[in-house]
């Protein structure tokens, strides 16, 4: 949220009341997690407690959202607050590093270090015909020499895995100008490029969507096609819901900015965003070349 100040009014360091928010919250969670475990194991009323913890979820965080807004508009966040925020935000995105990390090691360990030692001498007994290539897209010929893996054509960089490069790169430059421009106090101009890199951002998952439809339809490219598949749905996957948690963000800055929220010298849930933003960019510049070209 925003940490705005205005010196002399606010407490040195505010604590919130005593809330159920995060007994809301956690409940929510449970009936999402423990709905969609029975829900896969064939009990049908595990579908409509699934859509009951996600709406409670988002009620609970439009509360909780509102509360927070409140108590920054109110001039209670002094610059302790901004400053716990800043440091909460930034542990945030060092675990979402170490998130990506640990699937951008998945990848690694699995090309470089599994594949060379199933095709090396002691497993050629077990598998005489397997080779160690990469990526695997034929029965045979990687980790599924007894055929379970049904052939597959790979996902190339072009052409939208290069145009959602595009489209995410210049969001970040867009998200930069609304943020020079909320600096030097031009409102209009703040919200007219943040709207531009919402924009982006559906634009970035609309094409994600289609991609993943492609793969399903025409290239035969599951979850279930061996290493390259499971690497490749879910680290491209898991950043797509990052890009979405992160379009979100900025919407709803963008909404507080149309409300006069935020100022040029106090203004740091915009810059969380942003942070939050530059991240996802990042994170897929190592994707569209470990994933898609390498």
């Amino acid at each position: 949220m925003s940490a705005a100040t205005r010196q002399g009014a606010q407490p040195y360091y505010f604590v919130p009341a005593p809330s159920r928010h995060p007994a809301l919250t956690a409940t929510a969670l449970l009936c999402i997690i423990f709905g969609a475990a029975q829900w896969v194991n064939g009990a049908g009323w595990g579908k409509w407690l699934v859509l009951f913890g996600f709406v409670l979820f988002a009620a609970v965080l439009q509360r909780w959202f509102r509360d927070a807004i409140g108590e920054s508009e109110g001039g209670k966040y002094s610059e302790r607050i901004d400053l716990s925020f800043r440091w909460s935000m930034s542990w945030f995105i060092f675990s979402e590093v170490m998130f990506f990390g640990a699937f951008f090691g998945a990848l690694y360990w699995a090309r470089l270090s599994v594949l060379p030692s199933l095709a090396s001498l002691e497993n050629a007994i077990l598998w005489p015909d397997f080779k160690a290539v990469w990526p695997s897209a034929a029965q045979g010929i990687t980790g599924s020499p007894a055929g379970i893996v049904e052939p597959f054509t790979t996902m190339g960089p072009w052409p939208i895995p290069t145009l959602n490069t595009i489209l995410l790169l210049t969001s970040g430059v867009t998200l930069t100008i609304a943020h020079h421009a909320l600096i030097s106090n031009q409102r209009a101009r703040t919200i007219g490029f943040m709207w531009l890199t919402v924009v982006l951002g559906v634009a970035f998952l609309g094409f994600q969507a289609y991609e993943y439809i492609h793969a399903y339809s025409d290239l035969n490219l599951k979850l279930s096609s061996g290493i390259y598949g499971s690497t490749f749905f879910m680290l491209t996957g898991f950043h797509g819901f990052h890009v979405f948690i992160g379009m979100l963000m900025l919407l709803f800055i963008t909404l507080r900015l149309m409300n006069g929220h935020f100022k040029p010298d106090h203004h740091f849930g915009f810059e969380g965003a942003a942070w939050y933003w530059h991240f996802v960019d990042v994170v897929w510049l190592g994707l569209y070349i470990v994933v898609y070209w390498l």
